[in-house]
């Protein structure tokens, strides 16, 4: 099946109901469609583990969900994994960004640039007041001797900028205050 052409010179985020079954991840980032591979095992495997361990820390007012798309405007990117509050849309095209708390975006080698630079921006403009991004690969800034997987997590500053609140590699356990209190370490999170 091919992919259906934008209804207006920018995709939307009511086009992708439109796109094929047909295991490919589709989102839309500033008005682009982009197309992704499904993640590797260990990528989803890091994600299946961070959402068992904020389920049991997550006080009852949020949820954490992996997968599913985040409502900005026309855009609608799809995190790795979300924590909301209030009710679940079961039947929306995607969460409210009003409702969402955290992203979490695990970087593969398909998905750097959207990961790291793309991403946290929409995210930051939409007032989104956390974002963690995991490094699972061999990346540009990871310090010597440092373990994978590293998790670096950011807060909304008052100039609406994400800005650094920890860094944590395999083996160093760290404690996060933000959607809640939560000890976390990396190396938990992979075989």
């Amino acid at each position: 099946m091919a992919i259906p052409i934008p209804r207006g010179d920018r995709w939307t985020a009511a086009d992708l109901d439109r796109m094929p079954e047909d295991g490919l991840r589709y989102e839309v980032l500033n008005g682009q469609l982009v197309v992704n591979a499904a993640p590797e095992p260990r990528h989803q495997w890091l994600i299946k583990w961070l959402e068992r361990a904020l389920d049991a820390a997550l006080p009852s007012e949020l949820v954490a969900m992996s997968g599913v798309g985040v409502l900005i405007g026309d855009d609608e990117p799809v995190p790795d994994l979300v924590v909301l509050a209030g009710p679940v849309p079961m039947d929306g095209r995607g969460i409210p960004v009003e409702q969402v708390e955290l992203v979490v975006e695990v970087v593969s080698k398909s998905t750097t640039m959207q990961d790291r630079l793309v991403k946290p921006e929409l995210y930051a403009a939409a007032g989104i007041p956390t974002y963690w991004r995991f490094e699972i690969n061999p990346f540009k800034g990871q310090l010597p001797g440092e373990p994978l997987p590293v998790l670096l997590a950011f807060a909304l500053g008052t100039d609406g900028i994400y800005e650094p609140t920890l860094r944590a590699a395999a083996g160093q356990t760290v404690t996060v205050h933000s959607p809640c209190e939560f000890a976390i370490d990396p190396a938990t999170l992979m075989p």
